[in-house]
This record gives structure tokens, C-alpha cells and sequence, in this order.
């Protein structure tokens, strides 16, 4: 590798480097919505780590989360 292309390499490193950190922070920014104004389908409040994954899995998919979760079986109670 000749020493011209070093500082290259090094600046598309940190381009790289700033692209991922912003796509992290930009994930952890996002609210999910109020656990507590849901039952599942056996009429039950789901737990916390059940209704992290069901709205992650809504996030995921993009689009506004509260179709998604009545979708995935949830019933608002608010």
C-alpha cells in the first residue's frame, strides 16, 4: 500500500465510523409507546420484555406502531 493512499483510507474509516453512530443514536431516540394501555389477546398486560419485542418488531417494520401492535394481537385499553 503506498503512503499516498494512507490518509485516504483514513478519512473513509471515520466517514464509516460517523455513518454508524449516527444510525445508533438515531435508533435509541425513537419513544416506544405507553406498555401499560394494552392487554394481549387472554385479556392479560403484557409483560415488559413481551411488549419491547412486539414494538421492536412494529419499528422494525416502519410505519406507524399502533396498527402493528392491534396486528399482532394487542388491544388498546386508553
Amino acid at each position: 500500500m503506498a503512503a499516498s493512499t494512507l490518509p485516504h483510507l483514513a478519512v473513509l474509516t471515520l466517514l464509516a465510523l460517523a455513518a454508524c453512530s449516527t444510525t445508533d443514536t438515531a435508533a435509541t431516540d425513537t419513544a416506544s409507546p405507553d406498555p401499560g394501555g394494552w392487554l394481549m389477546s387472554s385479556g392479560k398486560e403484557p409483560t415488559g420484555a413481551e411488549f419491547t419485542a412486539l414494538s421492536a418488531t412494529c419499528e422494525a417494520k416502519g410505519g406507524a406502531v399502533d396498527p402493528c401492535l392491534t396486528d399482532l394481537g394487542l388491544k388498546r385499553t386508553k
